[in-house]
């Protein structure tokens, strides 16, 4: 349906043309001149030198400089390595290399990143160098002679033999780079990547050496001993490095990292502490698979790196798949074409007697018959753990990762001066470079909190947050908006006698607390609680039969059902898809032992959650946001706030739809009500794929609550890893404005920014005089408020840091706001505050919250999606796909279920 623009159309100001017409460049140097079309973006630039509000702080940020002499030449060379190695080969060739031809290199030291980029400080002797070199290998890939695999006579390693070509590509310099960091080039000028490449593969040389690289990361145990987390992984200790240019030049932003990595253990114990139904298998050496715990097996530990004990080798495999049969079964072609059986080849040649006969054997190539017994392998050290951790395994993880601000500030400073980070080694003599070992200080401001507007019904009816940590509470107030709740149920799962007992108190006690909030729950329920057995939940048709027949109950018009785990249960996902797509009702789920305390806080936080999904909200802002940016906003001009996400399945999943989703505010100018969209999309699909049809149906929406359409819109969208910025930006930029030219004459100004909580700057409060403070309560994290947008931000780009929650655990990690396309020409000041101001207005806490709502809410639709598909997929029986090395096209994906009509316009999700 067409509707008329509203009556206040804003057309584009002047200053944005210039910024869409500007010409630009792309990496590779030719500058283009964008044809005068819609598509062509350019990223905006900070409108000001920074924002003014806000008490000063002053901070120390995890960010390095490094000084680099512009004048220094690098020379790139290109390395072209046959046979084709592995990053850990590649590098022991180009270290011989190094070592052995120093009057052909001139005596350089080069860096090199393990595929085909060399660095040097100095030319070598001829623009093309030609070496062979021969190192015993470790190697993967198996000989043709099957016996290979078994033979013990490898006294000596075999040597095998590599040519390596090394042709000059190009000769480099700083000044580029130099100039773009002094703000003196030319505004449009994009940033010149190869000498920073250049730098960053320098500066990473020396721990590449020394630790594990995983990613932009490195782990050593010289950073603490590796952790047990259970299920066959263990902790590991390290830092992330990554050169970013800033305000201040470049700087290198170091981090404290952690992630799990494969036990360093034989398969048989690593496969009966990763499985489950394998804990007794020491026990069970007579038991044979069944077909799916073959399956659980193969998928354990496909791809994973072995080596084996039986003889002496360096020699390396990576596991391909089992064997079809039990290894008792086995038999293989000798050189001489003799069939062996694999049992009696064992007790022959290494008179060993093979234990687990029954179990299959490893199968380690993709085209030839080449078996290995699995207790006689042994798991590689190094390897990072693929799959999906368990919650255990997370939470073991996340506690290694946990460090107070001081405790994470004296790690991070410890690798700038270690045995193992990037100034480890010589790579700064050699290139000129002058990396400080000292974290570099700034300023920041302390933004001040909002006054909240509260319900008229109680006797606070609004409040400024006070407190350190900015949290509020509802003593002696009503929710701003508390819904009437006639028609409810009630069920439980689970639990033992004792625990259904106290349902009674139960609901007494969450309708005495909804009330005291200005939220009215019916004392009685529509039909008496019903007690089922955890396994209903196992099984979705009868689960779906049941919810059914309590609608029915409430003559079709049930606003609310409570149910009741004794335990986190993977029908979770069941019972959300059935209740939201099937019966049409807003579900709130909760724990037996938390009813076991029933404590003020738990009862509150549970009718916050239950009154925003049927409708209500907490809180608004007393002072709307037409009368904080009066610039910008109207009260009879509306905007709308949009969050967008998409998640992608874990990384050893080939095969499961990514999901996306949009949210946007649907009232004005209170603007905390947020309704979503949701869709799957291409598997890993980083665009999102839906996004003009999802945005035009939110703006419908937006209209039939609203009455007109909104003049501005600004879109938060999470999810962008940085290399993505301008593919995004150019392509959702443009659905965005195809929604929008479905209604006549419609044109709203648009300002489109991303947002990352997974960046690695850290900021700490930094106190010059330590005798001089007179308060002695010393934050610890910076408080919520503080913001950042100078010496650590983008030298030219709309971006800043903004730390709007109190962090409880660990150190906080500020959220970082990058401008792509800003229409509406927000001040730095304006924006930040916009942001901040949002934060206070989250329907689930009485605190603010550390991001943006918009794209908080977009996140958590974006996994109740996930939810409806592993549950439907499941339901379905669709095969889990079994990975292989090489990744096939990912599968059509399939459509989520169709939410119902009466929750489409909820807050369900929350």
């Amino acid at each position: 349906m067409m509707h008329p623009l509203v009556s206040h159309a804003i057309s584009a100001p002047k200053e944005l043309e210039q910024q869409t017409m500007a010409s630009f460049k792309e990496d590779h140097g030719k500058t283009l001149i964008p044809s005068r079309k819609p598509q062509t973006v350019i990223v905006a630039r900070r409108p000001d030198s920074g924002g003014k509000e806000g008490s000063v702080i002053s901070l120390l940020a995890n960010h390095f400089l490094v000084q680099f002499d512009s004048s220094q030449k690098i020379y790139h060379y290109n390395v072209e390595i046959t046979p084709h190695p592995s990053k850990e080969v590649a590098r022991a060739i180009k270290q011989n290399l190094v070592d052995r031809n120093s009057d052909l290199l001139s005596g350089a030291l080069p860096a090199y990143d393990g595929r085909k980029n060399l660095y040097s400080p100095v030319e070598f002797q001829n623009d093309k160098l030609e070496f062979y070199i021969s190192l015993p290998i470790p190697t993967s890939k198996l000989s043709s002679n099957y016996g290979d695999v078994y033979d013990s006579k490898e006294k000596h390693e075999k040597l095998k033999l590599f040519r390596i070509n090394v042709k000059l590509v190009s000769k480099i310099n700083g000044k580029e780079l130099s100039s773009y960091l002094s703000k003196e080039g030319d505004d449009w000028i994009p940033l010149p990547q190869d000498y920073l490449h250049a730098l960053d593969v320098v500066l990473r040389e020396s721990p590449t050496e020394k630790c594990i690289p995983v990613g932009r990361s490195f782990y050593s145990n010289s950073m603490g001993r590796s952790k047990d987390i259970g299920g066959g992984a263990v902790g590991l200790r390290g830092f992330f490095q990554s050169l970013r240019p800033t305000q201040q030049g470049l700087a290198l932003n170091v981090d404290f990292s952690v992630t799990a990595f494969h036990e360093s253990i034989g398969v048989i114990p690593y496969l009966q502490k990763r499985l489950e139904f394998l804990r007794d298998l020491s026990q069970k050496k007579t038991a044979q698979l069944t077909a799916e715990e073959r399956k659980e097996v193969e998928k354990a530990l496909k791809n994973i790196r072995i080596f084996v004990c039986h003889r002496e080798t360096v020699q390396r495999y990576r596991v391909y798949g089992l064997t079809e049969d039990i290894t008792e079964n086995l038999w293989f072609a000798d050189r001489d074409g003799r069939n062996l059986r694999l049992l009696t080849y064992f007790k022959d040649h290494y008179n060993y007697d093979i234990q687990f006969r029954k179990l299959p054997c490893l199968q380690i190539s993709r085209s030839k018959p080449c078996y290995l017994p699995m207790e006689l392998c042994v798991i590689c050290e190094g390897q990072k753990f693929l799959g999906k951790l368990s919650d255990d395994q997370t939470a073991r993880i996340l506690k290694m990762g946990c460090q107070r601000p001081g405790e994470r500030k004296t790690i991070i400073e410890g690798v700038m001066r270690g045995q193992v980070g990037p100034t480890s080694g010589d790579q700064e003599r050699e290139f000129k470079l002058n990396v400080s070992r000292e974290m570099t200080r700034l300023t920041g401001r302390i933004l001040h909190p909002p006054k909240l507007k509260l319900g008229e019904g109680g006797h606070v009816r609004n409040l400024t947050p006070s407190r350190h940590d900015r949290q509020w509470n509802l003593l002696d107030g009503h929710v701003f908006e508390g819904t009437k709740i006639e028609r409810w149920a009630l069920m439980s799962f689970g639990g033992t006698s004792e625990q259904k007992s106290n349902i009674p108190r139960f609901i007494n006690q969450l309708t005495q607390r909804c009330e005291q909030l200005g939220i009215y729950l019916n004392k009685n329920t529509v039909i008496s609680p019903q007690f089922e057995s955890s396994q209903v939940l196992n099984n979705p048709l009868l689960l779906e039969s049941k919810l059914k027949k309590i609608q029915r109950s409430a003559s079709n018009n049930l606003q609310l059902l409570i149910c009741i785990m004794e335990r986190k249960h993977k029908g979770y996902a069941f019972l959300k898809r059935i209740a939201e797509t099937s019966v049409g009702v807003v579900s709130q789920c909760c724990l037996y032992p938390n009813l076991s305390k029933l404590s003020s806080q738990f009862l509150a936080n549970l009718a916050l959650k239950i009154n925003a999904k049927v409708g209500g909200c907490t809180v608004a802002l007393y002072n709307s946001l037409p009368s904080q940016i009066p610039r910008l906003f109207q009260i009879d001009e509306p905007a709308i706030f949009m969050g967008a996400d998409v998640t992608h399945p874990h990384p050893l999943d080939d095969f499961s739809p990514s999901v996306a989703a949009v949210v946007g505010s649907m009232n004005w100018p209170t603007a905390n009500k947020y309704i979503s969209r949701i869709r799957s999309q291409t598997h890993r699909q980083e665009i999102i794929q839906d996004l003009g049809a999802m945005v035009g149906e939110l703006l419908e929406d937006f209209y039939q609550e609203v009455e007109k359409l909104p003049g501005r819109i600004i879109f938060f969208r999470d999810g962008v890893s940085e290399t993505q910025f301008y593919k995004v930006l150019q392509e959702e930029l443009q659905s965005i404005r195809t929604a929008c030219s479905r209604f006549q004459d419609y044109k709203p100004l648009i300002t489109f920014a991303v947002v990352q909580k997974r960046h690695h700057t850290r900021l700490f409060p930094f106190e010059l005089d330590q005798s001089s403070t007179q308060n002695h309560f010393l934050y610890e994290n910076i408080p919520p408020g503080t913001v950042v947008d100078s010496v650590i931000t983008h030298p030219k780009e709309f971006d800043f840091y903004l730390c709007s929650h109190w962090g409880v655990k660990g150190t906080s990690r500020p959220t970082h706001y990058h401008v792509l396309w800003d229409e509406n020409q927000f001040t730095s000041d304006e924006l930040q505050k916009l942001v901040y101001n949002l934060c206070y207005t989250f329907v689930r806490c009485t605190k603010p919250i550390s991001l943006v709502p918009p794209a908080y809410y977009a996140h958590l639709a974006a996994y109740r999606g996930r939810l409806y598909l592993e549950r439907s997929s499941e339901s379905l029986g669709l095969f889990k796909g079994s990975s292989t090395l090489s990744r096939a096209a990912p599968p059509k994906t399939a459509p989520l279920p169709k939410l119902s009509e009466n929750i489409k316009k909820l807050m369900f999700y929350c």
